[in-house]
């Protein structure tokens, strides 16, 4: 889940696909690799004094299993982050392999999983590298404004260079649109945009702009558990229904 934009929806998208995929019945993970550790508290994990986490995980102190913990939804676990991941993207620098850690630490954890989802940080720093090795697809979570189309240029020639150079199987999912208010003309120029430069990938699914989207995160659960009726709860199980379908 990358886009280096940030307030685009990308955790929000992440937590409630990854719920939305283990209420599907498939075993899931999820990675917060964002050191706002955001998916972290949206599914409902304190962050004081939490230990290990994925931090942890990446420099090779502690082995990915010890880190990953249960989640109100029962096939959906999590590999939690916190602030001290910021300090990663300095320490990895000097390691080896340093792009291919999260790899080499999903490697047997994530083969217990049919989904490891990934929320990366927004940027692309060497967090972000390490979660475009580590996965075999990209889900581009975009907001309906004016800057996203840029942004979204300068992420596709990223995952061309990863391709290129550190992980050849590396393809574009999908571009979800997101937080949309048919409302504006504005956001139904950039939709339009969107589909003309990028034909083919574009999910049907259009996430809106959602109240109960915006509670569910200080309850500390998906909004499928929070509000399975309201519209952003429905858009989120939409869009697994399309994930899935690439099964």
């Amino acid at each position: 889940m990358v886009n280096q934009k940030g307030g685009v929806g990308k955790t929000t998208t992440a937590v409630n696909l990854a719920a939305g995929l283990a209420l599907a019945g498939r075993s899931t993970l999820l990675v917060d690799l964002d050191p706002q550790g955001n998916a972290t508290t949206g599914l409902g994990q304190k962050k004081d004094g939490l230990y290990p986490t994925i931090y942890h995980v990446l420099l090779g102190h502690e082995p990915t299993s010890r880190a990953v913990v249960g989640t109100a939804v029962g096939s959906l676990r999590l590999l939690p982050s916190d602030i001290d991941l910021v300090g990663a993207e300095i320490e990895l620098v000097g390691l080896e392999r340093r792009e291919y850690r999260l790899r080499d630490a999903l490697a047997s954890e994530g083969g217990a999983a049919d989904y490891v989802i990934i929320d990366c940080p927004p940027s692309l720093g060497l967090l972000t590298i390490n979660a475009l090795v580590a996965a075999d697809r990209v889900l581009v979570p975009l907001q309906c404004e004016f800057y996203a189309l840029e942004g979204l240029a300068h992420l596709v020639k990223t995952i061309k260079l990863i391709r290129e150079r550190l992980n050849s199987s590396l393809g574009i999912l999908g571009i979800v649109l997101t937080m949309f208010d048919g409302r504006t003309s504005l956001a139904l120029q950039i939709r339009d945009e969107v589909h003309r430069y990028f034909p083919g990938d574009i999910f049907e699914t259009v996430v809106p702009r959602n109240i109960r989207l915006s509670e569910a995160p200080s309850h500390g659960r998906p909004v499928m558990l929070h509000d399975v009726r309201s519209s952003g709860a429905i858009a989120h199980l939409e869009l697994t229904k399309e994930v899935l379908r690439h099964e």
